[in-house]
């Protein structure tokens, strides 16, 4: 048990900052020399890779201002109104019917008044409706940490640019886990903010009940400094411990299990506060989850059905089967969904109250290039087990960030799941927890 707030705010943080890394000054992930190719400042071919950019500058809109993000670069993902620049959602018969933009979405204005620069607007699967990143139209974008597998998404393009060092923030969005299944596939800090504490204004949403704007970075520095920028000032309080159910942590892969509960073994070594177990029984889950969809998959119909009902051939098989499913929810399923949710909400916030949750922030590693037909079973099965986790966040509004942590074969991301309003605590203990190196 964490003996007190004071002491969770008064953690002395090590020098130094960068990638986390093990001991012998490999990434944290890697099982032998491998690790992430080293960063660069603009496309190593010469020329934007598709995969991983619809545009692409020099930069593609310079800073408004200068403050605490000054020379840093963006990656937008590819649902941000931008002045002067199209939407294309991830699909090409959208991009042709859409027009330039007339404003700037106000998460993107406060990056650029802070003095970051957007290098160029990147890639996400179709309307945001999808964790894997597999793009037909476009591709799959490369995940540098593991080139064999895939980026995750649905932040895929912003992943794989903070990834390959040619952006230093991903802005992306988190419905049901796009920004911490990428983050988690690629080694990356990624951030889910509380509900609604950064503006979504400006943004095609998905399902607003769950859309939030997040970000992605190569550390957890560059993630805290984004947060100073992006989120209110306050927030709550401080936390006042962390809690793992075992039961939970079970939902993952054993590798995963595994890697989660090694970095959580190590807190104590690094003088860090104890976490305490809680019981919970993970039999819920796929209720939670299928409710969650439910109520996810109306929004989205409300929002793009219309559009979708004319160019049904312009989707991929994945995202065209989930808009499908979401046409044929009746209103009595989405009552029954909601009080599955308002139930799911009580019963969380009953078990956690102020206490961080650590989970694994997906429940495996990146499945490879080779497994990952887009709609095929083992995506579909990846997906469905790591809803099981990311949609406890999800449901109850609160934030989360995912940092890496150390594991047998690929990236894999632990995930802290906080309060509503503790984002920045949030965010000074990744900075804490990579300082100490677990």
């Amino acid at each position: 048990m964490w003996t007190n707030r004071r002491s969770f705010l008064g953690l002395a943080a090590a020098a130094g900052a960068g990638a986390l890394v093990s001991s012998g000054g490999q990434p944290a992930f890697a099982v032998t020399g491998a690790g992430r190719p080293p960063a660069t400042d603009t496309p190593t071919s010469g020329e934007p890779d598709p995969t991983v950019w619809r545009e692409f500058g020099d930069p593609l809109v310079p800073a408004t201002g200068f403050g605490p993000l000054a020379g840093m670069t963006v990656a937008l993902k590819d649902l941000f109104a931008v002045e002067g620049h199209r939407v294309g959602a991830g699909n090409p018969a959208w991009l042709a019917g859409s027009r330039p933009e007339t404003t700037t979405a106000p998460a993107v204005a406060a990056l650029l008044a802070a003095g970051a620069a957007v290098a160029g607007i990147a890639r996400t699967d179709e309307f945001a409706y999808s964790l894997a990143g597999t793009n037909g139209h476009y591709g799959t974008p490369p995940n540098p940490a593991a080139p064999e597998r895939i980026s995750g998404g649905s932040t895929s393009g912003p992943a794989s640019a903070v990834a390959l060092g040619q952006a230093d923030i991903g802005l992306g969005t988190d419905t049901g886990g796009s920004i911490r299944i990428p983050s988690s596939y690629q080694g990356l800090y990624g951030i889910r903010p509380s509900h609604g504490a950064v503006s979504t204004k400006g943004l095609l949403p998905l399902a607003p009940s769950f859309d939030t704007v997040g970000w992605i970075t190569r550390d957890s520095r560059a993630l805290r400094a984004a947060g100073r920028v992006l989120l209110p000032r306050g927030g709550g309080p401080a936390p006042s411990g962390a809690v793992l159910a075992q039961e939970i942590i079970d939902v993952a892969s054993p590798e995963a299990a595994a890697s989660v509960r090694r970095a959580v073994a190590g807190w104590r070594a690094a003088g860090l506060p104890r976490v305490r177990g809680v019981r919970f029984d993970a039999g819920v889950l796929p209720g939670w989850v299928r409710a969650f969809q439910t109520k996810q998959g109306v929004e989205a119909w409300r929002q793009w059905g219309p559009w979708v009902s004319r160019h049904w051939e312009s989707l991929n098989p994945d995202v065209r089967s989930r808009f499908e499913n979401a046409s044929k929810y009746t209103p009595d399923d989405l009552a029954a969904a909601e009080r599955v949710l308002r139930e799911a909400r009580a019963r969380v916030d009953d078990l956690l109250g102020d206490r961080v949750l650590i989970l694994p922030s997906a429940s495996s590693v990146a499945p490879t290039r080779e497994e990952a037909a887009i709609g095929g079973p083992v995506i579909e099965q990846a997906r469905a087990q790591t809803f099981q986790l990311t949609c406890l966040a999800g449901l109850t509004g609160r934030c989360a960030v995912s940092i890496p942590v150390r594991s047998r074969t690929a990236p894999v991301g632990l995930c802290l799941v906080g309060p509503r309003g503790s984002d920045r605590h949030l965010l000074d203990l990744a900075v804490r927890l990579e300082a100490a190196g677990v």
